[in-house]
């Protein structure tokens, strides 16, 4: 069945929330803080397929969100960050956003990519926020929520 024109849903993921952790060993009696940022949310990206001439993939899937990014840890460690959800699409297909109808982009040539929604930003551990006024914060940030 030939398919030319969808409407889908896309949602990328949030960023992992930073941790609040303090260094602990045996011979270190004020180790300091040492929580890690969380990671970045997964994109979803349109990306366009020469051998595709349809839409059809997306007639009974309307839907797609990317993973959320991971938190952070103690040790200054990074959560990790959320997978790409890759969407592919034939040449030629037109993008447009349904509230205001205003073209976004045309994926006119085969290899184009365009990131439809992008992820949000992971949130800052404790160890981000010292300094020699605060040697000791015990704050972290949250994740930043992802595009729609």
């Amino acid at each position: 069945m030939f398919i030319d024109e969808a409407v889908i849903q896309v949602t990328a993921g949030k960023g992992g929330d930073g941790a609040v952790h303090f260094r602990r060993e045996k011979y270190v009696p004020r180790g300091g803080p040492d929580g890690g940022d969380g990671g970045k949310g997964g994109d979803v990206i349109l990306y366009v397929d020469p051998r595709l001439n349809t839409l059809s993939a997306f007639r009974y899937k309307r839907r797609y969100k990317a993973p959320n990014g991971q938190p952070g840890s103690g040790n200054n460690r990074t959560g990790k960050s959320g997978d790409d959800v890759i969407l592919r699409v034939p040449v030629g297909t037109i993008i447009k956003d349904l509230d205001s109808g205003a073209l976004l982009v045309d994926l006119d040539r085969p290899g184009a990519q365009f990131t439809v929604a992008s992820g949000g930003r992971g949130g800052h551990g404790n160890a981000y926020f010292k300094s020699p006024t605060n040697q000791a914060p015990r704050k972290a940030e949250e994740g930043r929520p992802g595009e729609q």
